[in-house]
Formats: C-alpha cells, sequence, structure tokens
C-alpha cells in the first residue's frame, strides 16, 4: 500500500545546503529534509537496480518503495540536525 503525503510540507533542510558542501552545479546535490508529519525526505541516486539483490534477507521493499544513495558528507553533516527521538 502506497503512503499517502499530502498534505505534508517540507519543515526544515538537515545539514547544509549543496551549495555550502560543494554542489555548485546542481547535478548531482544529495538532500535531506524533514517534513511537517515527522518523517524525513531524501534527494539522492536512484541506485534500485544496483542494490536491491545486496539487501539482508531481514529487509524489504515494496514495489514502490527505491533505494536511494547520498554521500557520506552529506549524512555527517546533516547529523546536528537529526533529533535523537
Amino acid at each position: 500500500m502506497r503512503r499517502e503525503f499530502s498534505p505534508v510540507q517540507i519543515s526544515r533542510r538537515l545539514g547544509d545546503a549543496p551549495h555550502v558542501r560543494g554542489c555548485g552545479t546542481g547535478e548531482t546535490c544529495p538532500d535531506l529534509f524533514e517534513l511537517s508529519n515527522g518523517d524525513f525526505a531524501v534527494i539522492g541516486t536512484e541506485a534500485t537496480d544496483e542494490l536491491d539483490h545486496l539487501l539482508p534477507g531481514d529487509a524489504a521493499r515494496a514495489d514502490y518503495e527505491r533505494i536511494v544513495v547520498i554521500s557520506r558528507d552529506t549524512l555527517i553533516r546533516a547529523k546536528k540536525d537529526i533529533p535523537d527521538a
């Protein structure tokens, strides 16, 4: 069952903006956002075909879900903004 996301809004960016991380071209600029419903949204490189068969046996992905890769730097810079609970 596909999740419904409206009327959700982006509340804030987690971590530094792409241009602060050195992404000035706009071509590959991973990003993390906290949504108004408390969930998180990720902009990254779609890698489902490359990584799906590597998921551990206890991991599952629905047909409408995708595996998205973000850079280590993006997540480390976002760490300070991710709530503990």
